[in-house]
């Protein structure tokens, strides 16, 4: 839905967001892990697991809320997986043309795209 810009070396997710603020229609379910604390868009749900409190326990209620956030996270965790099967994505990039590492980052998710809205199940050979 949402990718920004490239940025070098290991840069945390939350200063990303605040560097380029992600604009979002009121009244939507945002799903967000951990690494956004915080984070907490204008007129928007924001749905972030519970962390478990300095010597304490989580309530039965709360782990079951963090279970049910975390099947919906899944589904991104395993799209930025499925982008990282091109391997240019993950490791050291080596080309420093301008605006080239979001060029490579656009085709990849283009791709994750296009292997997982046609399976080779329903290729007719």
């Amino acid at each position: 839905m949402w990718l920004s810009s490239t940025y070098e070396g290991h840069t945390h997710d939350k200063k990303i967001c605040d560097t380029e603020p992600l604009s979002l229609p009121k009244g939507i379910r945002f799903w967000q892990d951990t690494g956004f604390q915080g984070h907490r868009p204008d007129g928007v749900d924001v749905y972030m697991p519970k962390k478990k409190p300095k010597g304490k326990e989580l309530t039965p209620e709360e782990k079951q809320e963090n279970k049910r956030i975390s099947g919906i996270r899944i589904k991104v965790e395993h799209a930025i997986g499925g982008m990282k099967k091109c391997r240019i994505v993950k490791e050291r990039f080596r080309c420093h043309k301008f605006g080239f590492e979001d060029m490579v980052i656009l085709i990849a998710c283009g791709l994750h795209n296009f292997r997982i809205s046609h399976k080779m199940s329903r290729i007719a050979i």
